[in-house]
Formats: C-alpha cells, structure tokens, sequence
C-alpha cells in the first residue's frame, strides 16, 4: 500500500518549480516534456519530485515520446512512484496527442495510389506494439467501402485467414482489396509468409473477380507497397 505521508506534492515546491504554475504563467511551450508529464502524475516520492521520476521514466524510453506512447500499463507501473492511476494518466494524455495529430491530417475517402492507403490506416497501426491485419474494401472509382481488422496477434506476426479476407470483400459487395498490416519491430522487409499469403490472395481474387490492389506494410515512419514494388 502507498505511503501517501511520503510522496511530495506539487504544492509543497518551490513555486518557480511547480510545472502548473510554470505553464500558467509562461504557457504551455515553456514546459518540459518532463514538467508536461509531471503534471499528469501529480506527485513523486520521498526520495524524488514529480518531474525527476518524469525524467526517469522519460530516461528509460530514450526521452523518444513516441516509444512512450507505446508503453502498457504493466510496464509503466514498474518504475517505483507510477501505480495504475498515474500510468492510465500518461496513456491516455498520449492517446489523445496522438488522435489530435491524426485529426490534423485530413483522411482521403478514395484510394488512387499507395500514399493515399497509408494515410488512411496509419491511424489504426500506429503505436501498437503487436501485429494487426486489416482489409480496405474498395468500391466503384476507387471509393473505400470499409476498413475490417481480420486478425491481430503477437510482435513477431498474426495469421490472416484468405477466407476470411473474401468472406468480408463478398458481404461488402466489394469490387477490390487492399490488405494493410503492421509491424511492430519497424523492419519494413516483407517476410516469406508476407510473400506467400500476397501471392495466394491476388490468385484466389482472379477467381472471384475481386481485384487485389496492394498489400501495405506499415510501421511508425513509413511504408512498403506490394504495388509500387511490382509484387502483384
């Protein structure tokens, strides 16, 4: 149980050291990283301030915020000082960084070339930390229909069923595909199995007069394209 006796609240510091006040003073541009996410946390320990445990946390990601906002709750709770509440905070202050920095980027309602497909599923991809296999579904002149999560899975990769793929591309009367997955490692590189499900999907989609378009690999600063490669 928490010695709440012992953590040092914001209030007891100096008041040029206090981040809120920092911020209403001087704004929001003033602050630190460190300060920032002090002030989600609240407060520290005996032995360190809000903002050292921060810049302990933010020490142990390589100061990078996007390896932050990849952090579970499990691994944010094991730096001494963050429980539950204080590392639910963090996640959820970083998500909505994140979905703002989506929202900023105007989403395309049509697909005309590999570019317009990353920028569509970068959102659903970004930050996770194991492996998902989604479908675009793509009607006349190129509208997109739907966006279906087929699978997920583990760092290292997660199965997709082909028919699962044709099953959703029929119910959404669709007239073509496009499958996106992650991954998590940043290793753009298709894998064999990568290789070989391509192979079989753009080959049962001649059977059934569904066009296979692309399959996307997405990581955090980029993407490969089947297509662009000569792959399909």
């Amino acid at each position: 149980m928490q010695d709440y006796q012992n953590k040092i609240s914001i209030k007891s510091w100096a008041e040029e050291d206090r981040p809120r006040e920092k911020l209403s003073g001087q704004g929001r541009r003033a602050l630190t990283d460190a300060e920032l996410i002090a002030i989600l946390i609240g407060s520290g320990s005996r032995t360190e301030t809000a903002v050292e445990l921060s810049k302990r946390i933010l020490l142990h990601y390589n100061n990078d915020l996007n390896k932050l906002g990849k952090a579970s709750i499990n691994e944010l709770c094991k730096f001494k000082g963050i429980g539950e509440a204080k590392a639910i905070s963090i996640i959820a202050a970083l998500e909505l960084g994140r979905r703002r920095d989506n929202s900023e980027t105007p989403v395309p309602d049509e697909v005309k070339c590999s570019r317009d497909g990353y920028n569509i599923m970068r959102r659903h991809l970004r930050d996770l930390n194991h492996e998902e296999f989604w479908l675009m579904l793509i009607g006349r002149s190129s509208k997109v229909i739907a966006k279906e999560l087929v699978s997920k899975g583990g760092l290292s990769g997660t199965v997709a069923d082909p028919k699962i793929i044709f099953h959703m591309a029929l119910q959404h009367q669709a007239s073509a595909i496009i499958m996106v997955h992650n991954h998590p490692s940043g290793n753009l590189k298709p894998s064999q199995e990568d290789l070989k499900l391509t192979k079989k999907i753009v080959e049962a989609g001649r059977l059934l007069d569904i066009n296979v378009l692309d399959h996307l690999i997405l990581t955090d600063n980029g993407y490969f394209s089947f297509g662009d490669e000569g792959l399909i």
